[in-house]
């Protein structure tokens, strides 16, 4: 049996999880109406992904007779200064869940869920992989700074990310 305190600490993460999807999907959009389709493909399998990683702990929470409490989601940004700046932000926001990630895992651990403890495993190293990517992104954009033909081969790189169901 799960703690009141650790099934609204996992409803939270879903909720995070969820509002990251439907933020990578403003970012696909901006980047599709600025003519980046590559990068607005990487970011729409990122939003599916995010998505997935809620369907993972709202799966575990039921497993685990939990109830899962659906939240509203905020509207994400919509206006971005460039296709660099969206990636800045994408970067940002996974620093952002990494820290909520780590929140939860202790909590977890405090209140001796053991069993969430092992399924949070699995998201401390998704997070070292999503944190990652993110950063070597922004590090391309920033290197091929405003080079057009730079910009359209990393346009191109991004593109070519397979969907997660292929």
């Amino acid at each position: 049996m799960l703690s009141n305190l650790v099934k609204d600490g996992i409803n939270r993460q879903i909720n995070a999880e969820l509002s990251a999807s439907y933020s990578y999907l403003a970012m696909s959009a901006y980047c599709q109406q600025q003519n980046f389709v590559g990068c607005a493909h990487w970011l729409r399998v990122q939003s599916q992904e995010e998505y997935g990683h809620a369907m993972k702990l709202f799966d575990f929470l039921l497993a685990r007779n939990g109830e899962v409490q659906l939240r509203a989601i905020s509207q994400p940004p919509t206006n971005f200064k460039s296709v660099a700046d969206v990636f800045e932000h994408g970067y940002s926001q996974e620093v952002d869940v990494t820290k909520q990630i780590d929140n939860l895992y202790e909590l977890a651990f405090k209140e001796k869920a053991f069993a969430v403890v092992v399924e949070l495993q699995w998201f401390l190293t998704e997070q070292v992989e999503e944190e990652k990517t993110a950063r070597e992104i922004v590090a391309k954009f920033k290197l091929v700074a405003s080079d057009p033909a730079s910009l359209l081969d990393l346009d191109r790189e991004l593109g070519v990310r397979a969907n997660e169901n292929t």
